[in-house]
């Protein structure tokens, strides 16, 4: 049985909505997603329970000035941010590889699976993917199709292609348009 710990919830205002921001104590963070696509993280009762009796911060967080500045434009502004992994093996090996990837680059599920020693595995790496619970830290946005094609993400694909587009990775397009995310040699 998993241990209850006491979490912090801040909220950031961004051109994609409402950004909910949950951490320990001691500033590790926990979850971040937004809003509205934030139900896919109740899946368990002891989650639900944490974010539910989660206190507000009363102040700003490392964690909030560096999103901050990460929308403003300073693309690794996220980078040294202190994370609190749950996950199964497989999954804390994915998430450590996405917060590898570089912005301004992006890489697909296969390859992904590859980097990690798993090849073949392209769809259990994804399930894992889909899995992670800190959007933008952990940047599951730089994961697409092996054709370049914009595949799921869990806040939605029009999020996808605004993260890309702000991180130079996609032309900005013209709302509803489709593009597909230009790799970047590693």
């Amino acid at each position: 049985m998993r241990t209850m710990i006491s979490l912090v919830r801040e909220s950031l205002a961004t051109p994609l909505g409402k950004l909910l921001v949950f951490s320990t104590v001691d500033g590790r963070l926990v979850i971040v997603d937004w809003l509205d696509s934030l139900e896919r993280l109740r899946a368990s009762s002891v989650r639900d329970r944490a974010l539910s009796s989660a206190r507000s911060a009363s102040s700003a967080s490392a964690a909030l000035t560096a999103l901050r500045r990460y929308f403003s434009g300073d693309l690794q502004a996220l980078d040294g941010l202190e994370v609190a992994l749950d996950g199964s093996p497989l999954q804390e090996q994915v998430w450590a590889a996405l917060r590898a990837i570089p912005a301004g680059q992006v890489c697909s599920y296969a390859e992904l699976a590859a980097h990690i020693g798993r090849a073949g595995s392209a769809r259990a790496v994804a399930a894992a993917v889909a899995a992670n619970a800190l959007l933008l830290v952990l940047p599951c946005h730089r994961v697409v199709g092996a054709n370049g094609a914009l595949t799921g993400y869990a806040a939605g694909l029009e999020r996808k292609r605004w993260l890309l587009e702000h991180e130079g990775l996609l032309p900005r397009l013209m709302h509803g348009a489709s593009g597909r995310a230009t790799r970047v040699a590693r």
